[in-house]
């Protein structure tokens, strides 16, 4: 599906096109892909393979850190029928505070499951689905 600005009122950012979707309660998303990554998550709950998830609902701090990336707040608290949850991370590319936070979250946080939605599972996903879910943003290939 094309970009339509009249439908998604953005602003650009080093992290893509940020803005609200009305197809997604009006929430306010940092980039197309994690806009993207809600509708699949919307989609996997329709078909009841989840049974809920919340946007960047919960922030860890590292209070031991004094210097550095000192909080980090996941994308995506995605919960599955049984009641248990993780954390999906949608990142297009790593950069070095990303990947601090996260092995941060790993070392602090070590009975939390964080998932990583990189741009190889996200075009994989993006693929499966696009045809199946309304709104979809964007292109599909790996530049």
């Amino acid at each position: 599906m094309a970009y339509h600005p009249e439908m998604y009122p953005q602003s650009q950012s080093r992290r893509g096109l940020g803005g609200k979707r009305d197809d997604l309660g009006n929430i306010y998303f940092r980039s197309a892909w994690e806009a993207n990554y809600a509708r699949y998550l919307n989609f996997l709950k329709s078909v009841g393979e989840i049974a809920d998830w919340k946007y960047e609902c919960k922030t860890f701090e590292f209070s031991k850190i004094k210097r550095g990336s000192r909080f980090y707040t996941p994308d995506f608290l995605v919960t599955f029928p049984r009641g248990n949850q993780e954390f999906h991370e949608v990142k297009g590319y790593m950069d070095a505070k990303s990947q601090t936070k996260l092995k941060r979250m790993a070392k602090y946080f070590p009975g939390v499951r964080v998932v990583l939605i990189d741009k190889y599972r996200y075009h994989g996903i993006a693929k499966t689905v696009k045809g199946l879910i309304k709104n979809w943003e964007g292109r599909t290939r790996i530049d």
